[in-house]
């Protein structure tokens, strides 16, 4: 089974799709997409989610049982790590955006909106309300950005805004257009509607789950591979569409988005890199890391450090549960290396513990 890292409890859910009866393979590719999309957030479900989910896929339990099983198994875990926290939210939101995206219902409007986050987050999160519009402005730094904030929408005028912006997606043309025309104005259509970035939190996962369900209510057959497995690349590419620095020379930029789309929709194999999606990646001189790092040689490094500071590389937003499993040492260990690391100012986190990422610093 080629590797997952969505998928670390070795559950192959693609035999399901290749060699189950239709509704198995249904099942199999919704619960795909839903665990797929918490690594937005960089969540990985438990194994506890997994086997919940193979349950349901080979019908020994329904989706309502299956969200019964897992709010009870977690009102039975008391004095939970950060860890456990943050894979009680990868498996509710999954089982929940599972059981929507199953759904047979759509209403084209900014309430549903609404809806599909009260639905995902009620009792998950806590210092957001789900189900509401932020009253607050924010900003967010992003590594593609160098530590720079996309501009989200102004706090007082997010319903007015999304009404606009659904109000002129509602009186669009598209029968004139080819298949890859209205994937070009799809792919705008909902940058704009994430840079309004109406909640708190929970806003990709969101939009990612109304993204779906829209172009379904249009009559596209969306392959949900590249949401199942590229989620980070989905966030970045929308970051990158709503991002302009003149002063820079960068400007808003769909084609990462656009190749997103046009893999899920018109069945395209563009390649999705996160690091394609950087403000400082230059194709024509890049070596396979963006941006340029460079270590002081005179800090001695073990062989596990070298070996974690070239996952950071590879993948900034790795957790210390996938470095454990792709570089073969505990958790414990590679806590202790990274506290190390940071102490020799080596490397430096960025944001917060649950959606930042790892920046190897300039010596």
């Amino acid at each position: 089974m080629k590797e997952d890292k969505t998928n670390p409890f070795e559950i192959d859910f693609d035999s399901y799709i290749l060699q189950s009866e239709p509704e198995k393979q249904e099942n199999g590719k919704l619960w795909q997409t839903a665990i797929g999309l918490q690594q937005v957030d960089g969540l990985t479900p438990s194994k506890y989610l997994y086997e919940t989910a193979k349950r349901n896929i080979d019908g020994e339990i329904t989706i309502k049982e299956a969200k019964q099983l897992i709010d009870s198994y977690y009102e039975t875990r008391q004095g939970r790590t950060e860890d456990e926290n943050d894979a009680e939210e990868a498996d509710k939101v999954s089982v929940r955006i599972r059981e929507i995206l199953a759904e047979k219902t759509f209403s084209f409007t900014p309430d549903l909106l609404l809806s599909i986050h009260k639905r995902l987050f009620t009792g998950v999160f806590y210092k957001v309300k789900a189900g509401r519009f932020r009253d607050y402005n924010i900003s967010k730094r992003e590594w593609v950005l160098d530590g720079e904030s996309v501009l989200y929408a102004n706090a007082d005028m997010i319903r007015q805004t999304l009404e606009y912006d659904f109000g002129q997606e509602k009186l669009f043309d598209y029968s004139k257009l080819s298949k890859e025309e209205a994937v070009k104005h799809l792919t705008r259509f909902i940058a704009n509607v994430w840079q309004i970035h109406p909640f708190g939190e929970g806003n990709t996962r969101t939009t990612a789950v109304f993204t779906i369900k829209y172009l379904n209510s249009l009559g596209f057959e969306v392959n949900n591979d590249p949401f199942e497995k590229n989620s980070w690349y989905f966030r970045n590419a929308l970051v990158r569409a709503n991002y302009t620095n003149m002063n820079k020379g960068i400007y808003m930029n769909t084609e990462y988005l656009e190749k997103f789309f046009r893999n899920l929709l018109l069945g395209e194999h563009n390649e999705l890199k996160n690091r394609y999606c950087h403000i400082k990646y230059n194709a024509k001189t890049a070596n396979e890391v963006t941006p340029k790092v460079t270590v002081n040689v005179t800090v001695k490094l073990t062989a596990n450090q070298k070996k974690i500071l070239e996952e950071i590389k590879k993948n900034p937003f790795a957790t210390q549960e996938e470095l454990a499993e792709i570089i073969g040492i505990t958790r414990k260990s590679i806590n202790e290396n990274m506290k190390k690391l940071q102490s020799q100012k080596i490397i430096e986190r960025i944001g917060a513990d649950k959606n930042g990422h790892w920046e190897i610093l300039n010596n």
